[in-house]
């Protein structure tokens, strides 16, 4: 009895050797790595960028993205409605405005659209047309550039013409001559919550 029971026994180590053999067979052949989670985070972003791409793309041929960004409350040193850092919770009630919140506003998509223009001495600066927050690691970005012109001019509340940006308050310098008055780069930063 004594030798069965070895038997048996010695039976059982040699299966549960060949079951981890297996196991750690089966792991090695699979390629686990820290990548493989994020393939589709990747996919979504990618999604992301050529949405935001897409909004700032139809906002250039449509003339929107002009329309926002000379939307400017001279007096008020900001834009119409919006706060000093730009618009909060409202969407901007510009066609740009409207077509960033139809796109990303109901699908747990956040955005920041920021302008980017060179000063008078030729440093960089930031002004934020719509910030809702800080973004998280996994945002992209998108960017379109316009041109403004001595003639282009401020937008009224109402979107009627006001006065010409080089005779007002504009938050944007003019750093050109010939009718040239500076280049906006217009980022929009986009994630998801």
């Amino acid at each position: 009895m004594v030798s069965r029971g070895q038997a048996h026994t010695l039976e059982a180590v040699i299966a549960a050797l060949l079951l981890l053999t297996s196991v750690v067979f089966a792991l090695q052949i699979t390629a686990v790595t820290p990548l493989s989670a994020s393939t589709s985070n990747q996919h979504i972003e990618n999604q992301q960028q050529a949405s935001a791409a897409g909004v700032l793309s139809i906002g250039q041929v449509n003339g929107a993205l002009e329309e926002s960004i000379l939307y400017w409350n001279a007096s008020g040193e900001r834009f119409h409605g919006g706060t000093i850092n730009g618009y909060y919770s409202e969407t901007m009630p510009t066609a740009f405005g409207r077509t960033l919140e139809d796109s990303f506003g109901d699908r747990g998509i956040a955005y920041n659209v920021n302008l980017k223009y060179t000063t008078a001495d030729g440093r960089l600066r930031t002004e934020e047309l719509i910030y809702r927050g800080v973004p998280s690691d996994n945002a992209v970005v998108a960017s379109r550039s316009v041109v403004l012109t001595d003639d282009d001019r401020i937008l009224h509340v109402n979107m009627t013409s006001g006065d010409r940006i080089d005779e007002t308050g504009f938050y944007v310098p003019d750093v050109g001559d010939g009718g040239y008055y500076n280049t906006i780069r217009v980022e929009v930063v986009v994630w998801r919550i």
